[in-house]
């Protein structure tokens, strides 16, 4: 008989209402006004347009999704994500952003639409089934072939991949360790490097030109392949989820060639890497200068009662601004070591504070960068009870009961929001949410294996997700709506960029508010050891107040001797590429 993990605690209902609201903004194209945008409630045939100005107002029914649709394009989000007013912004896929490169570096950094346009001229670049990727910047192992090194003798798709690159073990499908003819329509691969293991083998999956292949491509014409990457570590691998915990090849055919041609581009492309800007980045100390008047007022003075003036002072002028009383709790908390003074700021704003569920994560960051788990849990506890349709919640509440040092509570967390979507409750999204939440869980498991029944590991995990050992940093943000580009500089000066905006990542983005999460992990697997560095360009959000972003930093993941540092940032100067933290990423050692 199956035993079922209870929470501790009462988990509200969910209940989808119907209610009608009224959504009304402006449709632009990140600067000018659209007008006759066709803005619509997907399979129906309610709608309307944008007028001259670029604005729209519609009633909708909660829980449906709202289409915006201009030119062939288009982008949607569900209703019960967004604010009675939403702007959006409809911009082409490809990010139209120069590029950028550090003083230190021997590469560019290049847009998306640069590297599409340099994909015929420069051989380091891939097509993916989520981005472009430039192999001189990427940050991780990767090696790429070109079309016209296929070996000729090469019968099938299999002895290509066998013949180009090392460490490809075509085996039978479970075992790795016994070697099979590429020949044998039931053949898989391995990859050396990868996360196949004897007790756990997992077998390597394929993007061709977009398309994710479990089974190897056997269709495929070999002399229509242009370049062919092979990805075998899961910091590469990181956007396929667990499917490609295994490694992935990346294959892109002359057919589905789009880009312009070498002679074409030459020219224009090596114009374009002389002239790149340098980027310019400003340290926290800087950054401090751009602080609110009442913080600058804080930090001239170290004594309680001057501060207390400074507080009481500009209560009343602020008194509008949660992030006043955010910013003075950590203050009085953290520089004064005054404790009850600061929980009194938050308890007497309370109800105030938690008219938004962006200030109760923002408080959780601050409690958990401090230590404070049992408070991190309360907050954390009123946050889901609002926000129980969103992803996110589980996430952050299971983690908050590992925190506490209860991982049989956090894995009730887990199962909970496993029975939710087996049951239809909740959506989920098995691109970029679910890795992540597949990994915290087989962690757990994985190093709490003794604390839980072996049917309990069994029936919950595969524990696939648990198998990357190295540096993992995990991003949250309080507010879904914060647009930002994370900036990571590895050992040798080069950089690589993550753009958080719609204009940059439109899929990615709608995938989070459509299904209710604000948080990105990186794995930075020990292939390029040394001092990386992380800085961040804060964009903004649609209510023009700060956002705080949480960076957890997990040393040693995976392993026995794993620990964590919870740093929390707030972005409030925009378009400045502010310094947020340094970490030293040791050698990997094994495969």
């Amino acid at each position: 008989m199956k035993k079922i993990l209870f929470l501790f605690f009462a988990i509200p209902l969910l209940v989808f209402s119907q209610k009608i609201k009224t959504i009304e903004g402006t449709v632009t194209d990140g600067a000018t006004p659209l007008d006759n945008v066709h803005v619509y409630i997907q399979d129906s045939e309610v709608g309307t347009y944008t007028d001259q100005k670029g604005k729209y107002k519609l009633d909708v029914q909660e829980g449906k999704k709202l289409v915006f649709s201009y030119q062939g394009k288009s982008q949607d989000y569900s209703t019960d994500r967004i604010s009675s007013i939403f702007d959006v912004v409809l911009s082409n896929l490809v990010n139209e952003l120069e590029g950028v490169t550090l003083e230190k570096s021997k590469y560019t950094l290049r847009s998306q639409k640069e590297l599409m346009d340099a994909y015929n001229v420069d051989e380091d670049i891939i097509k993916s089934k989520f981005l472009l990727i430039d192999k001189k910047v990427a940050g991780y192992a990767m090696e790429i072939r070109q079309g016209d090194e296929i070996n000729n003798a090469s019968t099938n798709i299999m002895a290509m991949l066998q013949s180009m690159f090392a460490g490809v073990k075509i085996s039978p499908k479970g075992s790795p360790m016994v070697r099979m003819s590429p020949d044998d329509p039931t053949a898989v691969i391995y990859m050396r490097g990868a996360g196949a293991s004897i007790s756990n083998p997992i077998e390597a999956v394929y993007d061709v030109d977009g398309m994710l292949y479990i089974d190897p491509p056997r269709f495929l014409d070999l002399q229509n392949i242009t370049r062919v990457a092979r990805i075998p570590g899961l910091a590469g691998t990181n956007l396929y989820g667990s499917l490609g915990a295994g490694g992935v090849f990346i294959i892109n055919t002359k057919s589905e060639n789009s880009s312009p041609t070498k002679e074409n581009l030459a020219f224009r492309t090596k114009q374009r890497l002389i002239n790149n800007e340098k980027i310019q980045v400003i340290s926290r100390e800087q950054a401090k200068k751009n602080w609110p008047t009442y913080l600058q007022d804080y930090y001239k003075i170290s004594d309680f009662k001057s501060a207390e003036s400074i507080y009481l002072k500009y209560e009343r002028e602020y008194q509008a601004l949660p992030q006043f009383y955010l910013d003075s709790y950590e203050y009085f908390s953290n520089e004064l070591d005054e404790i009850s003074f600061a929980d009194s700021i938050i308890s007497n704003k309370s109800n105030f504070l938690s008219k938004k569920p962006e200030n109760l994560r923002a408080l959780a960051f601050l409690y958990e960068s401090q230590g404070r788990y049992n408070k991190e849990n309360e907050v954390t506890k009123r946050l889901f009870s609002i926000q129980s349709n969103m992803a996110q919640v589980y996430l952050q509440l299971a983690n908050s009961y590992r925190n506490l040092g209860q991982p049989k509570k956090a894995m009730s967390i887990y199962a909970r929001y496993k029975y939710l979507i087996d049951d239809g409750f909740l959506a989920e999204d098995t691109i970029a949410f679910s890795p992540i939440l597949n990994r915290e869980r087989d962690n757990l498991l994985k190093l709490e294996k003794g604390k839980f029944e072996k049917k309990t590991i069994k029936e919950t995990s595969s524990i696939r997700d648990a198998n990357y050992n190295g540096t993992r940093l995990v991003f949250e943000w309080n507010d879904i709506e914060a647009e930002f580009e994370l900036q990571f500089v590895n050992p040798n000066g080069q950089s690589f960029v993550w753009e958080h905006t719609l204009a940059s990542n439109p899929h990615e983005v709608s995938l989070e508010k459509e299904y209710g999460y604000a948080v990105k992990e990186f794995l930075l697997d020990g292939s390029m050891p040394g001092l990386w560095t992380v800085n961040t360009s804060y964009i903004g959000n649609t209510s023009a107040t700060p956002t705080y972003l949480k960076a957890t930093i997990y040393y040693n993941f995976g392993l026995k001797n794993q620990r964590k540092e919870v740093q929390v940032f707030k972005l409030i100067l925009k378009n400045v590429n502010q310094e947020l933290f340094s970490t030293t990423v040791p050698l990997k050692t094994g495969s």
